[in-house]
């Protein structure tokens, strides 16, 4: 198997362009990751990758090497899900990602269940509300909300989960109670707005009069964590956009209300993203369908309720 793991470092060293990026992504260090390079380089009599002390780039070798490794490691990870499906016991690590509320409220409760049903998989959860590469993350399957920009993987839709906007009693005691979209484009109000490398401006999708409506936003208080968003929100710093699954527990309890009930957001599309070959691993499968069948219920039991 050292030859092989050799190949996996070379793949991942090559996708992250960092020795020690692909170290910790492995679990390995540095110079572990480094050592296995070598290898392959002494095995192959060529230099894989040009080095200097600011960074590293593939050889015309390297590249040449790089596909031919993908294709290695696909083939193994099918011969692999092979096996696993003859006998019936799906085995390996599973690499998952997910947004943090999402993650945090209905993904890694899951998890310990699809444990006790499959004891030879361990799954590794990353939470993180920034878009993820699969490939270049390592990961076997990503959850998200919203909508996929790479059209090369391939996606299950899960669910539309409704979403809405809230704000806790105080802060609406102090700043009023905004009656149309246009008193939060005004900047009468404060809206707390989820921020990441590569996200987009700051706009509120609200149904009005049978349209979608682009309402521009702003505010004092940005954040790349949901989960911030959602505290500031109930320390009564202003106003924040979430599933309702997120916020049900808050709404519950009171300590969060909607806001323009009659203008709600278009809801949110729940789905899982991975690469074409991972669709073949049974574990993967396996995986997919124990969230569908659980998330579906919570759902269904944060669902926003009709009006009396």
């Amino acid at each position: 198997m050292a030859y092989l793991d050799n190949i996996r470092t070379f793949v991942r060293v090559y996708e992250l362009g960092s020795m020690s990026a692909a170290a910790r992504d492995q679990r390995i260090s540095a110079a572990v990751a480094s050592a296995r390079i070598a290898q392959l380089e002494d095995h192959l009599s060529v230099r894989l990758f040009q080095r200097t002390t600011r960074m590293l780039s593939p050889t015309e070798a390297g590249q040449i090497f790089y596909r031919g490794a993908c294709g290695i490691l696909d083939r193994v990870a099918e011969a692999e899900a092979e096996i696993s499906a003859v006998t019936q016991a799906p085995s390996g690590t599973l690499h998952v990602a997910a947004p943090l509320g999402l993650g945090r409220r209905l993904v890694a409760p899951l998890i310990p269940a699809f444990k006790a049903a499959y004891p030879r998989v361990s799954v590794r959860l990353r939470l993180s509300d920034r878009k993820l590469d699969p490939a270049a993350e390592g990961l076997d399957l990503v959850l998200f909300l919203g909508t996929p920009e790479d059209s090369s993987l391939r996606m299950r839709k899960i669910a539309d989960c409704p979403r809405l906007l809230c704000a806790a009693p105080r802060y609406l005691a102090a700043n009023g109670t905004p009656r149309s979209p246009d008193d939060l484009a005004g900047g009468d109000h404060v809206c707390l707005t989820l921020r990441y490398p590569g996200a987009p401006e700051g706009q509120w999708p609200l149904q009005e009069g049978g349209q979608v409506r682009q309402v521009p936003v702003s505010g004092p208080f940005e954040s790349d964590d949901g989960d911030v968003l959602t505290q500031w929100a109930l320390d009564g710093h202003g106003i924040i956009l979430k599933p309702v699954f997120e916020v049900a527990h808050h709404l519950d309890s009171g300590a969060l209300v909607p806001v323009l009930p009659d203008t709600p957001p278009v809801p949110i599309q729940l789905a899982c993203l991975f690469s074409h070959h991972r669709q073949q691993d049974p574990k993967s499968r396996l995986f997919i369908d124990h969230v569908v069948a659980h998330i579906g219920a919570e759902l269904a039991r944060t669902a926003p309720r009709p009006a009396a």
